[in-house]
C-alpha cells in the first residue's frame, strides 16, 4: 500500500534519516522500532507532510507522493497520531476531534453534527469525555486519548501511531488496540511506533528496526524475532537488562517530605504520605487518580485547603515552583516535557543553566560561558546526545529532552525530586538508563516521590508504593520487588472503595518494611 524509500533527512549537525526505508502492506499492524534518536519520530513526519525529505520517496496505491504539509497527507489518506501533543487548548474536545472536516449547513459549523461525530469517536474508545470540554481542562492522557479519537475521525487508509500509548493505562490500552484489530481486518495499514515491546508483540504483524537513521530490518514478520533479538538489532549488540542494587533505608529518619492529611482546591482528600531521604517514594495510580495534580500542588500550583505539608520536619506553604526551588530544593520533572519540561526554540545550556542563574550570575548577568561550564558535566553525566550544547532543545529525541529536562534539577542541587513519568516514549537502553540514574540519586541521598503508569518501572524502583484512586491515597505497599506479588496487591488496593483508603502500611508505622500489604 505504501513504500518510503531511501528517504534522507537532515537537521544542522544530525543526520536523521540515512537512507532509511519501510513498506506497509493492506491490512497489517507494522511495528517500527528504534532507540530514541534513530529517525523514527522523523520517519513519521516525513509520512505526514511534517518535514520535507532531503532525498527518497514516498509511494502511495502507486502514485508519488509530493507533501507540502499535513494537510496534503491527510488528503492523500494519511493519518498519524503525533508522539507530542497536537491539540488546540482553547477549542473543545468536539472542535479539535472534527478540526479538519468540519460539517456544515448552509455555510456554518453544524455544532450538533460536530458533538455527535466527535461522541462516536471517543465511543469507540469507551471515553466518557463531554465534547464541550475545553481540552486545556484536560489531563495529558486524557488528551492522548482526544488525539488518537482526532485520528480515527479521518477514516484513513494509512494510519501513523507514534507511541499512541505513552500516557495510558493498560485497560485504556487494550481498548486502543482493540480498535487497531478491527482496522487491520477492515484492510487500513497501521504504523506502531512503540517503546513497549509487550504490546507490539501482541498486536504488530511486521517490523521495521531504524539504527542511526538506516533500516537494520525491512518489513521482516514480527513472529521471526523473539523480543531479545528486536533489542539487539536496536542498540547493535546484546544487550543486558539492568540489576539495580537494594538500598536499606532507615526507617527512623526523618522525612523529607510529608503530608499530613492535605487536601486541595483541585478534588484531593486527606492525602497523607511521606517520603525519606535516600528513598523512592512511588506513587501509582489510573490516569485521572490525581498524581500529577498532587504533585502540582505540592509545587504552589494548586491551592491546598487543608492538612499540613512539611519539608524536613518544618511546615511550610509554598506558593511558586521557584520558592520551591529555593527555599525548599524541591525540584519537579514533569510528565509533559514537550510544553513544561523544555524550551524548545532555545538551546541546551539555556535550558538546563535556567535554575542556576542566581548561582552563576556575576553583578547580576550571566554568560554563555559561564553556562556551558555548568551545563557540561551534566550533559556528559546524563549522556545527552546533541551536536553541540547550542543546538535547540526541539532538534532533540524524545530521550535527550528528558534528559535535559532531568539535568537543570540536578544542576539546581535539589534534596527533593518529583519524577512525574520519567521514562514515557523511551526507548530500552535509554529507560535502563534512567533507571540506575534514579536509583543513584536515591543512592547519593535524595529523596524522590515517582509517578509513574508503568508498573514494573514502579516495582523495579519504589522502595514503598502509595497507590492513588479518585483524589486519594487507598493504601501503601513495602516493595519487596516481586513483580507477581506486588502487582496483584497493587491492582487490588487501585479497586479497594473508599472504605479501604490509607489501610496499607505507611512510612510512619512501625510494620512499614513488612510484607505487601492490602
Amino acid at each position: 500500500m505504501l513504500t518510503a524509500e531511501g528517504l534522507v533527512k537532515t537537521f544542522p549537525g544530525v543526520r536523521a534519516l540515512d537512507g532509511a526505508t519501510l513498506r506497509l502492506a493492506a491490512g497489517s499492524v507494522h511495528a517500527l522500532l528504534g532507540e530514541n534518536g534513530a529517525g523514527k519520530s522523523t520517519m513519521v513526519k516525513l509520512l505526514t507532510g511534517v518535514y520535507r525529505p532531503d532525498g527518497g520517496k514516498i509511494v502511495l496505491d502507486g502514485r508519488e507522493l509530493h507533501l507540502t504539509g499535513p494537510l496534503d497527507a491527510q488528503r492523500a489518506g494519511i493519518g498519524v497520531v503525533h508522539q507530542e501533543r497536537n491539540l488546540i487548548p482553547a477549542f473543545s474536545v468536539a472542535e479539535n476531534i472534527v478540526l479538519h472536516h468540519l460539517p456544515r449547513r448552509l455555510g456554518v459549523v453544524d455544532r450538533n453534527r460536530m458533538r455527535a461525530e466527535a461522541r462516536r469517536c471517543l465511543d469507540l474508545l469507551d471515553l466518557d469525555l463531554d465534547p464541550d470540554t475545553p481540552v486545556a481542562d484536560l489531563s495529558v492522557a486524557h488528551g492522548q486519548l482526544v488525539e488518537i479519537a482526532k485520528a480515527l475521525s479521518l477514516d484513513s487508509k494509512v494510519l501513523l501511531l507514534d507511541e499512541p500509548t505513552a500516557s495510558l493505562t493498560g485497560d485504556e490500552a487494550d481498548r486502543l488496540y482493540a480498535i487497531v484489530r478491527k482496522l487491520r481486518a477492515s484492510g487500513q495499514a497501521v504504523v506502531l511506533v512503540s517503546h513497549k515491546l509487550e504490546e507490539v508483540f501482541a498486536v504488530a504483524d511486521a517490523v521495521t528496526v531504524l539504527r542511526d537513521g538506516r533500516s537494520v530490518a525491512e518489513a521482516e514478520p514480527l513472529a521471526s524475532y523473539t523480543q531479545g533479538q528486536v533489542v539487539d538489532l536496536m542498540v547493535g549488540r546484546a544487550y543486558a537488562s539492568v540489576s539495580l542494587a537494594a538500598r536499606e533505608i532507615d526507617q527512623r529518619t526523618p522525612p523529607a517530605l510529608r503530608l499530613d492529611r492535605v487536601s486541595t482546591a483541585g478534588g484531593h482528600r486527606d492525602i497523607s504520605l511521606a517520603v525519606r531521604p535516600g528513598e523512592i517514594l512511588g506513587l501509582y495510580g489510573l490516569v485521572g487518580a490525581g498524581r500529577s495534580e498532587l504533585a502540582k500542588a505540592l509545587l504552589g500550583l494548586d491551592r491546598i485547603t487543608g492538612g499540613t505539608v512539611e519539608v524536613h520536619g518544618k511546615p511550610v506553604r509554598i506558593r511558586t515552583v521557584g520558592e520551591a526551588l529555593r527555599r525548599h530544593r524541591i525540584g519537579y520533572v514533569t510528565e509533559n516535557r514537550k510544553e513544561e519540561g523544555v524550551f524548545l526554540d532555545q538551546p541546551i545550556t539555556r535550558n538546563i543553566g535556567v535554575t542556576i542563574w542566581r548561582r552563576i550570575a556575576r553583578r547580576g548577568l550571566v554568560t554563555e560561558r559561564a553556562e556551558r561550564t555548568v551545563v557540561a558535566e551534566y550533559t556528559e553525566r546524563l549522556g545527552i546526545r546533541a551536536a553541540s550544547p547550542r543546538q535547540l532543545a526541539g532538534q532533540l529525541s524524545g530521550g535527550n529532552q528528558q534528559k535535559v529536562s532531568l539535568a537543570k534539577w540536578l544542576a539546581a542541587r535539589c534534596e527533593i525530586l518529583i519524577v512525574d513519568e520519567p521514562t514515557v516514549g523511551i526507548d530500552v537502553r535509554t529507560k535502563a538508563a534512567f533507571h540506575e540514574l534514579i536509583a543513584e540519586l536515591a543512592g547519593a541521598g535524595m529523596a524522590l516521590l515517582l509517578i509513574s503508569s508503568d508498573l514494573p518501572e514502579i516495582v523495579t524502583l519504589a522502595d514503598r508504593v502509595a497507590v492513588m484512586n479518585d483524589f486519594t491515597v487507598r493504601g501503601e505497599l513495602a516493595n519487596d520487588h516481586d513483580y507477581g506479588r506486588m502487582s496483584q496487591a497493587i491492582i487490588r488496593l487501585i479497586h479497594a472503595g473508599p472504605d479501604r483508603e490509607q489501610t496499607g502500611t505507611g512510612p510512619d508505622r512501625p510494620d512499614a518494611a513488612g510484607e505487601p500489604s492490602a
